[in-house]
């Protein structure tokens, strides 16, 4: 290479530093109820921005199902926001936060790395470095894509109060239930026990730890129930097994739908506690030293448990 060419290649250099890429990529939209669309973007990425090429993105089936069903509520629309969404609630709106990849362009440290970015389903992404979290060798992308619902599940466990030797309630073998009643399986001495009316799902259960149960032979006087069925019957069964004093932790979100919270029975005699978890906040106890970001990074640490690819049921090619 003589002087000249050194100096244009030097040149295309710095233009690259400097200058926005453009690129075309296909991005998953809610365009109205029921309707799902791909739509061709351009995705502009900016100096100094993380490139990111999508190797595998989750659907979140709770919180996602409310969204595709236009059951936000309006008092919500804000808060339910996830980051990197486009669009406006109810529809058309870009909604999704499970996104695993391979950093094309980027830093050095990140560069050819495998992240994890809270973006909704997409092909290619633009994001800040500060956006991705790496995903340590050894977990694949499709349990990566795991994330999120595992940082809601450690979460709800927060919440709980959860601890060894209790006897612990999950009600719902959706995913999140399910992450929840992996992590509290593995304190010492911890008896969790996964209902579910779904009986298909009691291999996984008990794969992950747990014993299973159908609605109608759940344990009763439980230390810690949890209801992640997002049903009201759930929630009900949550607080018919519930001990004395003990706390019943609301993990679902409802949406739009009303939850009928049964208060005759025994609920007063037994003094019981509902509190509501969500993954928007971080405990109180917690919220002192505890990031969002150290939440999100705690979680992926825990995603080396080669037991929770049985979570994942279906691909689709996108």
């Amino acid at each position: 290479m003589n002087d000249l060419d050194r100096q244009q290649a030097g040149d295309m250099d710095q233009r690259d530093q400097t200058s926005n890429i453009l690129r075309r990529a296909s991005a998953l939209w809610c365009q109205n109820r029921v309707t799902y669309g791909l739509v061709d973007e351009t995705i502009e990425a900016k100096p100094g921005s993380v490139l990111l090429e999508a190797l595998a993105s989750a659907v979140s089936r709770g919180t996602e199902r409310l969204v595709l069903h236009g059951n936000v509520p309006p008092t919500e629309y804000d808060r339910m926001r996830c980051p990197h969404q486009a669009g406006e609630f109810p529809f058309p709106v870009k909604y999704g936060y499970a996104l695993v990849g391979r950093v094309a362009e980027g830093p050095g440290a990140l560069k050819g790395r495998t992240v994890f970015a809270l973006h909704p389903h997409q092909a290619l992404a633009a994001l800040s470095p500060d956006d991705v979290v790496p995903v340590p060798d050894g977990i694949p992308p499709a349990r990566a894509t795991l994330a999120a619902n595992l940082e809601t599940a450690l979460n709800v466990v927060w919440d709980s109060g959860a601890g060894p030797c209790d006897n612990v309630l999950v009600v719902g073998a959706g995913v999140v239930g399910l992450l929840i009643a992996r992590l509290i399986s593995k304190m010492p001495g911890a008896n969790v026990t996964v209902c579910e009316p779904d009986e298909g799902k009691q291999d996984t259960a008990v794969a992950l730890g747990a014993r299973f149960a159908h609605p109608a032979d759940v344990p009763v006087g439980v230390d810690i129930a949890i209801n992640a069925s997002g049903t009201a019957v759930g929630l009900a069964t949550a607080i018919e097994a519930a001990g004395l004093e003990a706390r019943v932790v609301e993990a679902s979100w409802h949406g739009t739908n009303q939850a009928t919270v049964p208060l005759g029975g025994a609920f007063h005699s037994q003094r019981l506690s509902i509190v509501s978890s969500q993954v928007g906040r971080l405990p109180p106890g917690r919220a002192p030293r505890w990031t969002h970001r150290r939440r999100l990074e705690a979680a992926i640490g825990l995603l080396d448990d080669p037991a929770l690819d049985g979570l994942i049921t279906h691909e689709v090619p996108f």
